[in-house]
C-alpha cells in the first residue's frame, strides 16, 4: 500500500483524572482575580500582581515592533537631512521647510502617548535624542510635560537617562527665548489642559529629584542628568561649549559616533552657544537648594568619600562651583570645608599660621580622579582660604609635587593665583628639579610660571632662567641661541639636539634602505626623538606673550634658524602655532613683527606651498602694510607660475593679484590700501582672501575672465532702475561688469582693448540685443520638423 494512502490509527484517549479540591480552589481564585482586573479598567490594560517585580529594562512597557520600525525610517530620514545640510529648494511662494515640518508633525503625532516607552527603548532613545534638536519650543514642552512625575525612574534608566540629559541641554535654548519674550504660537484649545512653560517644567523636575539627590549622586546614570540640570540652572558657570563636566568620555564618544545632531530646519535658529543664556531669577535659589540638600543629608566623611568616586566627583565639583559663586564656601561646615577636611573651620577658630596638613587632602593631590576637584577649589576659593591652602599644602613641597604625574596639574592651577612673593618662592623651589620636570615633558608648571610672571610683571627673568637651565641652553652664546627654539619644540636638551643633528643623515639613510612593515595599532615608544611635541610649542607661545624684552630670546632664536629649518617649522601643524604667536602677541612690537614678515621675503613661494604653511603666509600678508605687500608681491613675480600650479599656493596667489601689479601698479596699491583699512584678520585662520579674487593669467597673458571663464555665483549690484528691471527679468543670464569688479575701471578697459576680438559663430547675437537673443535661443531649442525623415540613398 503506498505511503500516501496510509492512515493513522485512532489513539486511545487517556482517562481524565478528577481535579482535586485544592486545584479547583486555585482556578476559582485565579478566575476571580482575572474578573476583578477586567472590571478595574479597559481590556487593553494589564495589571500586574502585587508580588510581580517591575521590569527594570522596560518599566513602562515595550515598544511595538511596528512603531519601532516606523521610527527607524524617521531616524534614517533625519540622518540624511542632517548629513546633507540645509539644502532646500528655494521658492518664493512656498516655505522651504514645509515638507520637513509636515514630516515632523507626523512623527510627533505617532510619538504622542508613547514618550516613556520610547525613551526606555535601546533603539528609539537615540532617535528621540536626534529629534530633540529639531523640535520647536512647543514640542519640547509637550515632551517634558509627559515625562514629569516619572523622572525618578527615568534618570536611573540606562537609556532614558540620556534622553533626559539631551532634553535638559536643549531646554536651555527654550528658556533663554522665553526670558526674551519669544514664545511659540499657542495652538487651539484642547482637552489636555494648560501647558506649562519650560521654566516651570524644569523647576518641577528639580522639585521631583531634589529629595533623592544624596542617592542619585552615586548612580552612574542619574548623575549625568543632574549635571545637565545644574548646567541649565547656572549657565554662566557651565557654558554650553564647556561640557567636560556634563558628559562622560563614553557618552561623548557615543554621541560623536551618532553623527551630527543639529536642527534639520533652515535657517538654524539655535546653536547660539557663544553668548551666555538668560535664566529666570528662580534658578539661582533652586541651584542653592541642591547644595543645601547635600549638606544636610551627608556628613563630612560621606562628602569626602564622594570626592574620590569617579561617578560622584564631577557632580560634587559642579556643586562646589555653585557654592563658591554664591559666596557660601567660606562658611564653616560648607562643602568646601568638608572636602578640605575642616580647614575653613580652623581658619575661623584660630587665625594663626600654624595649620596642620591633612593626609586626606594630600591624597587628593595625587589621585587621578579627585585631583580635578582640587583644581576647581584651588582656582576659585576665596583669597583668604587660598592663602591658607598655599601655606599648608604647597609651600616647601613644590619640589615633590611638581614632578608628580598627577599633582603637577594642581600645582599649575595654584601657580596661576600666586602672589609675587609666592611666585618668587616657587621659582626657587622648582629650580632644583627643573631638569626632572623638563625630561618628563610636564611643562605645565613652566607654562604656569611664565603666564603668572607675565600677568604680574615680575619675576620674568627668574622664570626664564629655570627653563633655560632645564633645556641646558645658554642664550648668550650663538650656538645656544640657535638651539633654543628647536630644543623647546622637541622638549630635549641642547646635547640631545646636537646628537640628533649628527646622526640625522645616517638615520634617514637607514630608513630609506631598511623599511620594516609596521603592525596595525602598534606604536613604537620614542620612535622619533626629533618629533615636535605639543608641550614645547605651547610653552614657546607663552614665552612670546611675555612683555619686552623677555621674549626677545625666542625671536632671536627664530631668526637664527636656517631657512629650510624655519620653513619646516612653518609646515608642521604643531610648531606653526609658534610662528602665528609672533604676529598675534600684543607684547611683540610692530617693528619685530615687520622684521619677521620681511625675513621670509624670497622664500614665500616655498612657504605657502603647503596646507599649514599657506596659513602662515596668509597671516603674514594680512599683517603687512601696502609697502611691505608690494615688496612681497614683487619678490614672487619670478615664481608666479609655481604659485599658480601649486594646490595651496594658488590661494595665496589670489591675494597677490600679480597681473594687476604688473599692469597698473598704482591701481594695485590703491586696492591694497583699501583692503588694509578693513579689520585685520591676523589672529583668525581664514583662508578666504582679503581682496577680491584676482584673474589668473593664462598662457597668452590674458586673465581667465577675458577668455570667457565663469566667475561663479557673482551677483552684480544694480546701478539704477533700468538695471533693476533687467535683473528682475533676466536674472543670472546677463553677466555685468565682471572685469570691473575684479580689476577696476581703468584696468578692465585696458584688458578689453588688448583682448583680440572673438570670432562669431553661426547664430551668435550681440549681447545688447537681449530680446532678439532670447528669440534666437528659443528657435534653436525648438525641435526640427524633419528629424524623423531619412535621407534617401541614391544609386550610383
Amino acid at each position: 500500500m503506498p505511503r500516501e494512502h496510509r492512515k493513522r490509527g485512532k489513539k486511545h484517549k487517556k482517562r481524565t483524572r478528577e481535579p482535586s479540591t485544592e486545584s479547583t480552589t486555585s482556578h476559582i481564585q485565579s478566575a476571580d482575580y482575572a474578573q476583578e482586573n477586567v472590571e478595574a479598567g479597559p481590556s487593553w490594560i494589564v495589571s500586574h500582581s502585587s508580588s510581580a517585580e517591575v521590569n527594570a529594562e522596560a518599566p513602562f512597557g515595550y515598544v511595538d515592533s511596528e512603531v519601532k520600525a516606523y521610527f527607524r525610517t524617521v531616524d534614517a530620514q533625519i540622518r540624511e537631512w542632517q548629513d546633507g545640510g540645509h539644502t532646500v529648494t528655494e521658492d518664493a511662494d512656498m516655505d522651504p521647510n514645509e515638507d520637513r515640518r509636515l514630516f515632523f508633525v507626523a512623527a510627533l503625532t505617532e510619538m504622542s502617548g508613547k514618550e516613556k516607552e520610547l525613551a526606555t527603548d535601546p533603539d528609539c532613545s537615540n532617535i528621540l535624542e536626534r529629534m530633540a534638536y529639531s523640535m520647536d519650543d512647543f514640542a519640547r514642552r509637550v515632551f517634558m510635560d509627559r515625562l514629569t512625575g516619572s523622572y525618578k525612574v527615568l534618570v536611573k534608566h540606562r537609556f532614558a537617562s540620556h534622553v533626559c540629559q539631551t532634553f535638559m541641554e536643549v531646554a536651555a535654548d527654550t528658556i533663554a527665548r522665553e526670558c526674551k519674550g519669544i514664545l511659540p504660537p499657542i495652538p487651539e484649545a484642547s482637552e489636555n489642559g494648560e501647558l506649562l512653560m519650560m521654566k516651570a517644567l524644569v523647576l518641577d523636575a528639580c522639585e521631583e529629584l531634589l529629595p533623592d539627590v544624596p542617592s542619585l549622586i552615586m548612580d552612574p546614570f542619574a548623575s549625568h542628568v543632574l549635571r545637565a540640570l545644574l548646567a541649565v540652572l547656572s549657565p554662566a558657570l557651565f557654558p554650553p561649549d564647556h561640557k567636560s563636566n556634563v558628559r562622560s568620555r563614553r557618552s561623548a564618544a557615543h554621541k560623536a559616533r551618532q553623527g551630527p545632531k543639529i536642527s534639520v530646519f533652515a535657517p538654524n535658529k539655535e546653536n547660539d552657544n557663544a553668548t551666555t543664556k538668560l535664566v529666570p531669577v528662580e534658578f539661582k535659589s533652586r541651584a542653592n537648594q541642591f547644595v543645601t540638600r547635600l549638606r544636610e543629608a551627608l556628613g563630612g566623611n560621606e562628602v569626602r568619600a564622594l570626592a574620590a568616586s569617579q561617578v560622584a566627583s564631577p557632580l560634587l565639583q559642579m556643586l562646589l562651583e555653585i557654592e563658591i559663586d554664591q559666596g557660601l564656601a567660606f562658611a564653616p561646615d560648607s562643602l568646601a570645608d568638608r572636602v578640605l577636611d575642616g580647614l575653613i573651620t580652623r581658619i575661623h577658630e584660630d587665625s594663626s599660621d600654624a595649620l596642620v596638613a591633612s593626609d586626606y587632602v594630600g591624597t587628593l593631590l595625587r589621585d587621578p580622579t579627585s585631583s580635578h576637584l582640587l583644581e576647581t577649589l584651588v582656582a576659585k576659593l576665596p583669597d583668604e582660604v587660598f592663602a591658607a591652602v598655599w601655606r599648608t599644602y604647597f609651600q616647601s613641597r613644590l619640589s615633590r609635587l611638581a614632578v608628580h604625574p598627577v599633582a603637577n596639574f594642581v600645582v599649575a592651577k595654584a601657580l596661576q593665583r600666586a602672589s609675587e612673593q609666592q611666585l618668587a618662592e616657587a621659582c626657587v623651589e622648582i629650580e632644583g628639579v627643573s631638569g626632572k620636570i623638563y625630561k618628563s615633558s610636564r611643562t605645565g608648571v613652566f607654562r604656569a610660571l611664565i603666564e603668572r610672571a607675565g600677568s604680574l610683571r615680575s619675576n620674568e627673568e627668574l622664570a626664564l632662567k629655570i627653563i633655560y637651565a632645564a633645556a641646558e641652553v645658554t642664550v648668550e652664546e650663538a650656538d645656544g641661541q640657535r638651539a633654543l627654539v628647536p630644543c623647546l619644540l622637541r622638549v630635549i636638551t641642547a646635547e640631545e639636539y646636537t646628537n640628533i643633528l649628527e646622526t640625522q643623515p645616517s638615520t634617514s639613510e637607514k630608513q630609506a634602505h631598511d623599511v620594516k612593515p609596521r603592525r596595525r595599532g602598534h606604536v613604537e615608544p620614542s620612535e622619533d626623538p626629533s618629533a615636535i611635541k605639543t608641550q614645547g610649542a605651547v610653552l614657546l607661545q607663552s614665552m612670546l606673550r611675555l612683555p619686552p624684552p623677555h621674549h626677545q630670546a625666542v625671536l632671536d632664536s627664530i631668526y637664527a634658524q636656517p631657512m629650510d629649518e624655519l620653513i619646516a617649522i612653518a609646515h608642521d601643524v604643531t610648531s606653526s602655532r609658534v610662528l602665528d604667536a609672533v604676529l598675534q602677541s600684543i607684547n611683540v612690537t610692530f617693528k619685530e613683527k615687520r622684521k619677521f614678515v620681511m625675513h621670509f621675503i624670497g622664500h614665500y613661494h616655498a612657504l605657502v606651498d603647503d596646507r599649514i604653511g599657506s596659513r602662515v603666509g596668509d597671516n603674514c600678508w594680512a599683517f603687512a602694510d601696502p609697502y611691505l605687500r608690494e615688496k612681497i608681491a614683487r619678490s614672487l613675480i619670478p615664481h608666479e607660475r609655481t604659485l599658480v600650479g601649486s594646490f595651496y599656493g594658488k590661494f595665496f596667489a589670489r591675494n597677490l593679484n600679480l597681473f594687476l601689479l604688473k599692469r597698473d601698479p598704482e591701481q594695485w596699491k590703491a586696492a591694497q590700501s583699501k583692503s588694509k583699512t578693513q579689520p585685520d584678520h591676523t589672529a583668525k585662520n581664514s583662508e578666504a582672501s582679503q581682496l577680491p579674487p584676482a584673474a589668473t593669467p593664462t598662457t597668452d597673458g590674458r586673465p581667465e575672465s577675458a577668455v570667457g571663464k565663469k566667475q561663479g555665483n557673482r551677483k552684480s549690484v544694480p546701478d539704477d532702475e533700468i538695471d533693476q528691471l533687467f535683473e528682475a527679468k533676466l536674472g543670472k543670464m546677463v553677466k555685468k561688469a565682471a572685469l570691473k569688479e575684479i580689476l577696476g575701471d581703468a584696468a578692465a578697459e585696458s584688458v578689453r582693448e588688448s583682448a583680440p576680438p572673438k570670432k562669431r559663430r553661426k547664430g551668435d547675437v550681440d549681447e545688447q540685443h537681449v530680446g532678439l537673443r532670447d528669440i534666437m535661443g528659443a528657435i534653436r531649442a525648438a525641435p526640427k520638423g524633419d528629424d524623423n525623415h531619412r535621407t534617401k540613398k541614391t544609386k550610383r
